[in-house]
């Protein structure tokens, strides 16, 4: 629900703040105060069009700002945009300059008019006077029809989602079929290279290390024969010499036991000397210096080289690019069967998706039979007399297929007798909207209780002087109406009339005043004892008398 807005120096607002509850809260003043103002304010944080004109005389910018409680739908927007959540709450703000510049930000963190667009479905649908239905568009009706109808869109969007990944899959198979013939030869040859290679991973590495070998094959011979003279068989060798420093150990331990460790400590080491003295004499007869093995090194070298200039850093990467130069070529092959069962795969598909969007429009349809009677006698308990009608279209052509269905609502209405059904953004009077729209959303509300089967938690509703025309009997209809839908949701509606003001939940009074040459407006949220006396003023004018606050106060016990 909406918890906060701001607005300064916007229109003749120089400061005001408004602090809303749950459930009715009601906007009363004096015609011109500046109530309307404040849901225009909240229109333009829904992403509605700005202006320079908004800014108030003298300032440089305009400012207006809310907070929101959080939805998880609202959150799944904001990581989508990269915006880092704030809380449980959703921070608005929009600056106007006098230059008609502007900027937005959410939670604090700058953002687009768009983000403001996409958040605005989750947050509040705004009805002001200065607007169309076009918020309130296809979609949106569609929307409301199945909440009304507790019309589930699941199995549709899984049958919608698999028709799309098999239609991706077969385009992405067509896409470029004749480039991928005309690369047929290229993969023949590349194939063929890398399968006569014969290649194995990490030969390339064991290669050089051998070719090393074998182009320092005297060095290396030397160097291991020098080794194991020194080590075993030169007349000075550490294994002479430790055997000889072990006999004479050996001595010593045969009086004196403090040798024994010592003794072992030799023979251990003699032991190693002897290892490595014979491994080094194996690896010196091994050496074999070989120009012909030394020469076939190199040329396998040098095709190793050659096909990872061309194909790879590695012989493992090599191996890889011929391994997928095999799958395509495969593929090219194959590509009548792979063709045959991708176009039986979209087949069924598309099949399973007609099947669901033919029964959720077969639900529809029900629905908006029901829905229509209802809106009917909702709208004309308002002070009008229309004729009204929920039309669904099945566009079945793929091109209009979605996860939603492929349903057109649209919501007609005759305000004249005689006239033909339009579309609800012809209907050109405000209040009328306004009506409406309240009608729909209480005839759906009260629906969605009854049969306890409430779609997600619905947005808090703004209505602008939903009044207008009306009065007595059908005034105190609209009341009763708009504290049914409060039940159900956050409903901010501005009005002139008592009878509607005597069912708020919070009132709201917006007052005017002057000081210092300029008029300042501000908002205060009413007690009991001063929401009377505004309801009293509302019955009687400038002079609040005894009578109408007695009256006032019978209304307001009345409505509750």
């Amino acid at each position: 629900m909406l918890v906060e807005l701001r607005a300064e120096n916007y229109a003749v607002i120089d400061h005001a703040i408004a602090v809303f509850g749950p459930g009715l809260n009601l906007l009363t003043g004096e015609t011109g105060a500046g109530k309307s103002i404040l849901v225009d304010a909240l229109a333009l944080l829904m992403g509605g069009k700005a202006s320079a004109d908004v800014v108030r005389h003298g300032a440089e910018k305009a400012v207006v700002a809310c907070v929101f409680e959080s939805t998880a739908g609202a959150e799944a927007i904001l990581e989508e945009n990269g915006i880092d959540a704030e809380g449980h709450d959703v921070i608005l703000r929009r600056e106007i300059l006098s230059t008609g510049k502007g900027r937005v930000f959410v939670n604090n963190q700058p953002a687009t008019v768009a983000v403001l667009r996409q958040l605005a479905p989750e947050l509040a649908l705004v009805h002001a006077q200065t607007e169309t239905l076009s918020s309130f568009d296809q979609a949106q009706q569609r929307m409301l029809l199945d909440r009304f109808g507790s019309i589930s869109t699941d199995a549709v969007a899984e049958a919608h989602a698999r028709w799309r990944e098999a239609l991706a899959k077969l385009n992405d198979l067509l896409q470029g079929e004749q480039d991928r013939l005309r690369m047929v030869d290229l993969w023949s040859y590349q194939q063929k290279e890398i399968e006569a290679a014969r290649l194995e991973p990490g030969e390339d590495e064991a290669l050089e290390t051998e070719k090393r070998v074998l182009a320092n094959a005297e060095k290396l011979y030397a160097a291991a024969m020098g080794a194991f003279e020194q080590l075993y068989e030169g007349g000075t060798s550490a294994e002479g010499a430790l055997r000889a420093a072990l006999r004479h150990v050996e001595e010593l331990a045969r009086y004196d036991s403090r040798f024994h460790e010592a003794a072992q400590q030799l023979a251990s080491a003699r032991a190693t000397v002897g290892d490595v003295s014979a491994t080094l004499r194996d690896y010196a007869e091994g050496i074999n210096a070989s120009p012909e093995r030394l020469a076939e090194i190199e040329d396998r070298l040098a095709l190793l080289d050659r096909l990872k200039r061309k194909y790879g850093h590695t012989v493992a990467e090599v191996v890889a690019f011929g391994e997928d130069v095999a799958r395509k070529l495969a593929e090219v092959e194959d590509r009548d069967e792979i063709l045959k069962t991708l176009r039986k795969a979209l087949e069924e598909a598309a099949k399973a998706y007609r099947a669901a969007a033919s029964a959720m429009s077969a639900e529809r349809n029900a629905a908006a039979t029901r829905l229509a009677k209802l809106a009917e006698a909702q709208i004309n308990s308002l002070a009008m007399k229309v004729r009204f009608e929920v039309g669904v279209t099945a566009a079945e052509n793929e091109s209009a297929w979605t996860a939603n269905g492929w349903d057109q609502v649209e919501c007609r209405i005759a305000t004249n007798a005689g006239e033909p059904l339009k579309p609800l953004h012809e209907i050109a009077s405000g209040g009328e909207m306004s009506r409406v729209m309240l009608a729909l959303k209480v005839a759906v509300e009260e629906a969605s209780s009854k049969t306890r089967k409430h779609m997600p938690t619905p947005r808090t509703l703004v209505f602008d002087e939903i009044d207008i025309g009306i009065g007595g009997r059908a005034a105190e209809a609209v009341g009763q109406k708009l504290k049914s839908l409060s039940r159900g949701q956050q409903v901010l509606c501005v009005t002139h009339l008592p009878q509607i003001a005597a069912f708020a939940g919070q009132h709201l009074v917006v007052e005017k005043r002057e000081d210092h040459g300029r008029t300042k407006t501000q908002i205060r949220l009413l007690d009991d004892r001063a929401r009377i006396h505004e309801v009293a003023r509302m019955l009687s004018g400038a002079k609040v008398t005894d009578t109408s606050l007695q009256h006032a106060a019978q209304m307001i016990a009345a409505s509750g």
